[in-house]
């Protein structure tokens, strides 16, 4: 598979300790800022269809804001139900104050 990488947002829209969702091909994915590291997520939650980006951080986790499951950012896996499965997770790059986000170009045709 091919991985191409998209600019998605700069550092200055993604503030340490803050979270922002992006469009990616079509999908949402939340970026989220833990303490000058950049993650990136798939932003609906795996249990019920809930922005993540409405949920709040805490840490490299992420709590969902409709049954409080809890994500980790950085693997992606489930740390408290009610989710049951994990979250996608994609590579970022840096490029000065640009955030590009990692996608394998199939999963989006």
């Amino acid at each position: 598979m091919t991985q191409e990488y998209s600019r998605v947002a700069t550092t200055d829209e993604v503030l340490p300790g803050k979270m922002k969702c992006v469009q990616v091909h079509g999908r949402r994915i939340l970026l989220a800022n833990v303490d000058g590291n950049i993650f990136a997520a798939d932003d609906m939650c795996t249990h019920e269809d809930a922005s993540l980006c409405t949920g709040s951080l805490h840490g490299e986790y992420v709590k969902c804001p409709l049954h409080g499951s809890r994500f980790n950012l950085r693997t992606g896996q489930v740390m408290e139900e009610p989710a049951d499965e994990n979250l996608r997770v994609y590579p970022v790059r840096l490029d000065g104050n640009v955030i590009l986000v990692g996608t394998e170009l199939e999963e989006f045709q």
